[in-house]
């Protein structure tokens, strides 16, 4: 399970160019051209993660982290632990249900942090010790690339750049040394399936940081989309992730939301207290036109907000707020009702500091707008000023309410 294993690495060399650029050319290349091969002969006995009977056992468990019932699926991960207490399965999945936990502030809540990195620590003790035993423990190669990968992502976004370093070369080295096992199980393939795709995308979308690529292999990026695919239909503990990955693949990196809606919609109708899948799902159902679906997303949001579920907070409200507001405002026509959702949109942005662009600018606009309908000047102004502050200079938002105040001056 090497969940996020390329989106540490991916986050890693977008931000850490200029603080470790030595580090990243000492790295050695890593060929993951042959990722098929099946080991010849191969000791799978006391491997956990392919045990079928675990599987089962283990099967509401990892619903549950995705449907955020952590308390469940944390009941299950220590009882796991209390019967393996040397596996490092046990504590990467308490990890990874951390995680998840931290995932709907986009990363930014740091109140998990410890525990979380504590987990992955413990995983990495436990999987060292099996692999100084046994050199052929594919397993543990997978485990050590997947706690080594999360805590290099976690590092990363916390700018503890030495950390991330340290942890990205060795989740890669793992990574390479687990690849013999792929034909063994499709859990094998996700991180290598990751890394096919997004190295190639990075270098033809960043040039700047080609220096920084050689810390990465070489990839290729349709070969990754279809080993994705593959681990999403056919893997067991990564086939979640998978469709995370690859429905914000299909959305945002190849620009195919054709392809991407249909399995938001599907993550969000099967993991239905998932805030963070859910807004993502109202978000596509908004973009491709699907008003009524993005309406009725919206609003079980917002009711989840209310009676306080986890994982339902600040930004999943400033979508579903925004969403609304531009639902009465251009379908409904309730002009009232509109400014009430958009000043909503406005309290939750701020409550999560997402004041710089995005859904907080353009409910200011769209109030702006609305009061200048509504012969409220003064109002107007005000949403208009801003604007003109958050907005970037020159931008068609800024130039609109620079227009606005320089007519209400000559008033």
């Amino acid at each position: 399970m090497r969940l996020f294993l390329f989106g540490c690495l991916m986050l890693f060399a977008l931000r850490v160019q200029a603080q470790q650029p030595d580090t990243a050319r000492a790295a050695r290349q890593i060929d993951l051209s042959n990722v098929d091969v099946a080991p010849a002969a191969v000791d799978i006995s006391g491997w956990l993660l392919l045990d079928k009977d675990i599987q089962t056992e283990l099967e509401g468990a990892v619903y549950n982290i995705y449907n955020f019932k952590h308390d469940k699926a944390e009941r299950q991960f220590r009882s796991l632990r209390r019967r393996y207490p040397n596996h490092p399965m046990s504590y990467f999945l308490l990890g990874l249900t951390t995680w998840w936990k931290i995932m709907p502030s986009n990363i930014t809540n740091e109140q998990y942090d410890k525990v979380f990195l504590a987990y992955m620590d413990t995983a990495i003790t436990k999987g060292e010790a099996l692999y100084k035993a046994d050199k052929k423990n594919y397993e543990a190669c997978f485990f050590l690339s997947a706690a080594y990968g999360f805590s290099a992502r976690l590092n990363a976004e916390r700018h503890n750049w030495s950390k991330a370093t340290f942890a990205s070369k060795h989740a890669l080295d793992y990574l390479e040394k687990s690849r013999e096992a792929n034909g063994l199980s499709p859990e094998f393939l996700f991180g290598q399936a990751l890394i096919n795709y997004y190295a190639p995308w990075i270098s033809e979308n960043y040039p700047l940081l080609k220096p920084v690529l050689l810390f990465f292999p070489k990839g290729n990026k349709q070969l990754g989309l279809s080993q994705l695919r593959s681990v999403a239909a056919n893997g067991f503990y990564t086939a979640p992730e998978s469709k995370v990955f690859l429905m914000k693949i299909l959305q945002n990196q190849e620009n195919k939301p054709a392809e991407a809606l249909p399995l938001a919609q599907a993550m969000a109708n099967m993991y239905p207290d998932n805030g963070y899948l859910q807004r993502f799902y109202a978000l596509m159902s908004y973009q491709v036109g699907d008003l009524r679906e993005c309406e009725r997303v919206s609003r079980d949001i917002l009711d989840k907000i209310n009676r306080g579920l986890p994982g339902y907070e600040g930004i999943s409200g400033r979508y579903a707020t925004f969403f609304l507001g531009s639902l009465m405002q251009n379908q409904y026509k309730d002009l009232d009702k509109a400014k009430e959702y958009y000043q909503r949109c406005v309290v939750f942005a701020e409550s999560t500091n997402d004041t710089k662009q995005g859904f907080y600018l353009y409910a200011l606009l769209n109030l702006a707008r609305i009061s200048d309908k509504q012969k409220m000047p003064a109002d107007a102004a005000r949403y208009y000023k801003e604007v003109q502050q958050k907005a970037e200079r020159k931008s068609e938002a800024y130039n609109e309410a620079q227009t606005y105040l320089k007519k209400q001056k000559k008033r």
